[in-house]
């Protein structure tokens, strides 16, 4: 019984669904409705659903935060089909994104600072409780973001790019700086759209040349480097940024050995951000952020605030989806086809299961 929740429901009109029961186990099924949505709830159908690296974690059992059994789904588009009382903000009809963090309002010290992605109760949607690849289900109704210019698959992005927009807020990047992002996954490209924007010059380190030729083919980055085990990857670094290092370095691999050495590529007084997870330790010697006195800064999630931003974004053409959209999974599949979005072999960048 996923979160005890079915069992007072009628049987009736029962939902296509997915679960992840445990590590590497995979259920199609189907689960009752949602209840008609209470005050300030929405009642959604999910249209389209990003796979990201937390859903890949999740089912290889890697993910610190992940519960079993679990209906994953937190990158969502999807269409409001019934309202609760008291909800203004959407109408039946719309088609939205979703901000999959559930924070408790006002009643822990960071939310009442306005950083509800760090409530202290927090619980993401598909994560530590269930999400949205199943036909329909209920949700605050203020974690819906409206966007009616935007086709459903660019509304399921919106959430990866929030986690990218987030990250570069937390590194308070600045026009001119240079950047170096490694890891060219959808979280790294995401933090490069925002670095982007914000004026940057970028470099990118990652292990695949197919994903480095992709940040050169689809956003011009001209330094993409692949790291050496001898370190001689570092001349490539001080040639870019003029013998200093970089001023921001942004950490998306979730990989422990990277994390642990990414401030040798930083410039003294740097700003080191992690958005990538690990359950490893990092080790590194205190002298190598002492010295250069470099700023580590974890950041998690994102704010509300970030996602009317990027839906903005992409209504103007600021931001293609597109080019990130490299396979269409219908949800027929998932159940058989899901391991193998594992494997880097298969180039994706980026899988969107259809749910219609």
């Amino acid at each position: 019984m996923i979160d005890g929740s079915f069992a007072c429901l009628p049987r009736l009109l029962a939902m296509k669904t997915i679960i992840f029961e445990e590590p590497k186990k995979i259920v199609t099924t189907t689960t009752q409705p949602p209840a008609a949505p209470g005050p300030g709830q929405a009642q959604v159908r999910t249209h389209r659903v990003g796979v990201c690296g937390t859903d890949i974690g999740g089912y290889l059992g890697k993910f610190p935060f992940f519960k079993y059994p679990r209906i994953p789904g937190h990158e969502l588009g999807v269409e409001v089909v019934a309202v609760g009382e008291g909800v203004t903000n959407v109408k039946v009809g719309d088609k939205c994104s979703v901000e999959p963090y559930m924070d408790c309002g006002p009643n822990c010290y960071p939310c009442r600072k306005g950083n509800t992605n760090c409530c202290t109760t927090l619980e993401v949607i598909g994560v530590m409780c269930d999400g949205g690849l199943r036909e329909r289900f209920s949700i605050r109704a203020d974690k819906l973001h409206v966007g009616n210019a935007l086709r459903y698959e660019q509304l399921a992005l919106v959430e990866t790019l929030a986690i990218g927009c987030h990250a570069v807020d937390r590194a308070a990047v600045q026009a001119g700086e240079d950047v170096l992002i490694i890891g060219a996954g959808p979280i790294g490209l995401s933090a490069l759209e925002f670095a982007k924007v914000n004026g940057a010059r970028i470099a990118v380190i990652d292990l695949s040349q197919d994903r480095l030729d992709f940040c050169k083919q689809t956003y011009g980055i001209t330094c993409g480097i692949i790291p050496q085990q001898d370190g001689s990857e570092m001349q490539q670094v001080l040639d870019f940024t003029h013998g200093d290092g970089f001023s921001v370095v942004i950490d998306a691999t979730g990989h422990h050995g990277s994390m642990s050495n990414a401030m040798k590529y930083n410039a003294a007084t740097g700003r080191l951000v992690y958005v990538g997870i690990t359950k490893q330790d990092l080790v590194f010697p205190h002298v190598a952020i002492h010295k250069p006195e470099v700023t580590i800064l974890p950041s998690r999630n994102a704010l509300p605030k970030d996602f009317p931003y990027i839906i903005d974004l992409i209504e103007k053409g600021t931001i293609d989806t597109d080019p990130w959209i490299t396979r269409r999974m219908p949800f027929e599949q998932v159940e058989s086809k899901f391991a193998e979005l594992v494997t880097p072999a298969t180039g994706a960048i980026k899988t969107v299961i259809e749910m219609d």
